[in-house]
C-alpha cells in the first residue's frame, strides 16, 4: 500500500521539503501556495527549481495543480550526471545549488553542474560564499573534493553568468559529527570582492573599506580581487564581496554584501565586514548561511550521537521550522541544551550565549549503492 503523501502548506520552506523528501523517500503535498496573493502559485525560479531537481533524479513524479497553488512531489532515485540549467534571472544560481548540494553526494555517479544566470544577487548565496564556507561544512563530513569555478560572473538584473560545480565523491552515508566543544578562535579573515562591467578602482575601494572595520579583529587579512572583463563579465554593472573568517580547526564563519542602487563600494565594504563581525559574535562552530545543511547531514548521517555547538543567533523561526520538517519525515528528534561553562575562566567571561545541538543519525543509507 502507497503511503499518503505529506501535508505542507505555503511557500515557505519550499526547497528544503523537496529536499527532505528526497532524501527520506517519502511523497509531499505542498498546498496554498500564496492563495492569497495578487498573483497566487508557485514562482518562475520554484519552478525552475522542481526541473532541476527532476533532472538530477530518475523516476520522480511532480504535479502541479492548473492554479499552481498545489503540487504533489514523488522523489525517485539521486542518479546526478552531466547537466546545464538555466536560471531565471529573479533568484541568483545559490538558490539552485545550495539544495543540490544536499543531494548530490548520495547519487548514482558524480555531478557535473553548469548553472547559467545571476552569480550573486544579496538574497541568495553568492557562488563565492558557497564554495569557501559551505564546502568545508561538506568537508566535516568526509564530503570531499567539490569544485567550483565561475566562468562568468552575472550580476542582476540581466545576469549572463555561469557556473560550473563537480561533486565527484559519491558516499555510502556522512561520517558522525562531534563538534560541541569551546568555540575555536579565529586566525585569519579571506575574501573576495568582485565587480562586472564598472571601474576596477570599486573593488579596490571595497577591499579597503572592509579592511578598515576588520583591522579591529587583530587577524591576517586577505581580500582578493576578481574584476571581470569582456565575455567574463555577464551582462550588467555590478559589485560585492564576500568574506570568511576561517580557524585553525576548519571552522569558518561568512558574510558577504552586494552593491545597490545608489550605493558605494565602500558601503558595500563595510557592511559586509560588520555582518562577519556580527556571525562571530554569535559564537558556535558555524554561521546562520551554513547551519541548515550541517543539521541535515548529521540528520542522515549512522545511528549514532552527533553534536555541535552553536550561537544562540543561529536559532531562529527558520532553523525551528527545519526541526519541525524533520521529525515529520524521520520521526526523529532534535535535542538542544545550553551551553555549560568549561572552566572557571569561561564562567567568569562574559562571551556569547551558545547551545549544544545533539541529533541521533537515521542511518540514512546511499539508495543508489545499496541497488548496486
Amino acid at each position: 500500500m502507497v503511503a499518503p503523501p505529506v501535508l505542507y502548506s505555503g511557500h515557505v520552506d519550499f526547497r528544503m521539503r523537496l529536499i527532505l523528501a528526497t532524501l527520506s523517500g517519502r511523497a509531499i503535498k505542498i498546498d496554498r501556495i500564496r492563495s492569497d496573493d495578487m498573483e497566487p502559485g508557485l514562482k518562475d525560479y520554484e519552478v525552475s527549481f522542481l526541473r532541476l531537481l527532476e533532472a538530477i533524479t530518475n523516476g520522480s513524479v511532480i504535479e502541479i495543480s492548473y492554479t499552481g497553488t498545489a503540487v504533489v512531489y514523488r522523489p525517485g532515485l539521486i542518479v546526478n550526471g552531466t547537466i546545464t540549467h538555466n536560471c531565471p534571472v529573479s533568484r541568483a544560481v545559490g538558490y539552485f545549488l545550495e539544495p543540490i548540494l544536499l543531494l548530490a553526494p548520495f547519487g548514482k555517479a558524480a555531478l557535473s553542474l553548469t548553472l547559467k544566470g545571476v552569480t550573486s544577487n544579496g538574497i541568495d548565496l553568492s557562488v563565492d560564499t558557497i564554495r569557501t564556507a559551505l564546502f568545508p561544512i561538506y568537508n566535516k563530513f568526509g564530503i570531499l573534493r567539490q569544485e567550483l569555478r565561475v566562468i562568468k560572473r552575472g550580476a542582476p538584473p540581466l545576469g549572463g553568468g555561469e557556473v560550473n560545480v563537480f561533486l565527484p565523491h559519491v558516499v555510502l552515508q556522512p561520517t558522525t559529527l562531534h563538534a560541541a566543544v569551546k568555540t575555536p578562535a579565529i586566525v585569519k579573515i579571506r575574501g573576495v570582492a568582485y565587480s562586472t562591467r564598472v571601474s576596477p578602482a570599486s573593488v579596490n575601494r571595497i577591499i579597503e573599506a572592509a579592511r578598515g572595520v576588520l583591522s579591529a579583529t587583530g587577524c591576517e587579512t586577505f581580500i582578493y580581487s576578481d574584476v571581470a572583463r569582456g565575455e567574463e563579465s555577464g551582462k550588467s554593472p555590478g559589485f560585492g564581496v564576500s568574506l570568511v573568517a576561517e580557524t585553525r580547526s576548519g571552522w569558518c564563519y561568512t558574510a558577504e554584501s552586494v552593491g545597490g542602487a545608489g550605493e558605494t563600494p565602500e558601503d558595500v565594504g563595510e557592511r559586509a565586514a560588520r555582518a562577519l563581525l556580527e556571525e562571530i559574535a554569535f559564537g558556535g562552530m558555524v554561521c546562520r548561511s551554513q547551519v541548515k545543511s550541517l543539521i541535515v547531514l548529521m540528520v542522515v548521517g549512522k545511528e549514532d550521537i552527533g553534536k555541535v555547538l552553536v550561537g544562540k543567533g543561529v536559532i531562529d523561526e527558520g532553523f525551528v521550522r527545519l526541526l519541525r520538517d524533520i521529525k515529520t519525515m524521520w520521526g526523529t528528534e532534535v535535542r538542544i541544551k545550553e551551553q555549560e561553562a568549561l572552566d572557571e575562566e569561561d564562567e567568569q567571561a562574559d562571551g556569547p550565549e551558545e547551545f549544544v545541538v545533539s541529533i541521533k543519525g537515521v542511518g540514512f543509507v546511499n539508495a543508489s549503492k545499496k541497488i548496486a
